[in-house]
């Protein structure tokens, strides 16, 4: 009897950038950064698919714009299942986090990449400029790499199932141990005085 393996592989660049482009609904430089800068991290690990490999992979991103989009599409990951994770610092960058080896490499835009592209397109626009320069320059000139590591605690990974909390306070549901404990009370963040929002009149 025959049997037939899959053989699984990271798309190409120019796969990725045409799904990134439907994704986040136009291609701009920070998509292709994004790209190549997931690309390479996969890489760094020995990943070649994150698709089949989704639970394998937990990815930290430092910011809210376009490479974050591009990120998740390439490491597979999302808010939803858990295994994409925001921390607010305002940086190109991203960790990826192998959780079967315990390996973790964080990679970041160089800030020199910007002039880099400059200079490999004087004559062009800005963006377009860019655009083709993170499609076309080296990993070693547009990022840098180091080895970090990363402690995921249990309620952290993706299929965590745990005890959910009320808060003393509003009364509403707390999931993934993020309840704080006051003076004896349960609170939510909120509550306890971490709150992004606060109520109109």
């Amino acid at each position: 009897m025959l049997v037939c393996a899959t053989i699984f592989s990271m798309k190409s660049l120019a796969e990725y950038l045409d799904l990134a482009t439907l994704a986040h609904g136009h291609l701009c430089a920070g998509q292709i950064l994004g790209v190549r800068l997931a690309m390479l991290g996969l890489r760094e690990l020995g990943i070649d698919d994150p698709v089949a490999e989704r639970k394998r992979l937990v990815t930290f991103v430092e910011i809210d714009r376009c490479v974050t989009d591009a990120v998740a599409l390439v490491a597979n990951c999302r808010l939803g299942k858990r295994a994409l994770k925001f921390r607010d610092w305002g940086k190109v960058a991203a960790t990826f986090v192998d959780l079967k080896t315990g390996r973790a490499v964080r990679i970041a835009a160089k800030e020199s990449s910007k002039q880099a592209a400059r200079d490999l397109f004087p004559d062009l626009e800005k963006e377009a400029g860019q655009q083709k320069a993170y499609a076309q320059l080296g990993d070693d000139i547009l990022f840098s790499k180091q080895w970090v590591k990363v402690e995921v605690q249990p309620e952290d990974l993706p299929g965590f199932k745990g005890p959910r909390a009320i808060c003393a306070a509003c009364g509403e549901g707390i999931n993934f141990k993020r309840e704080i404990m006051i003076n004896g009370r349960t609170l939510c963040r909120s509550c306890a005085g971490d709150s992004y929002y606060r109520l109109s009149p």
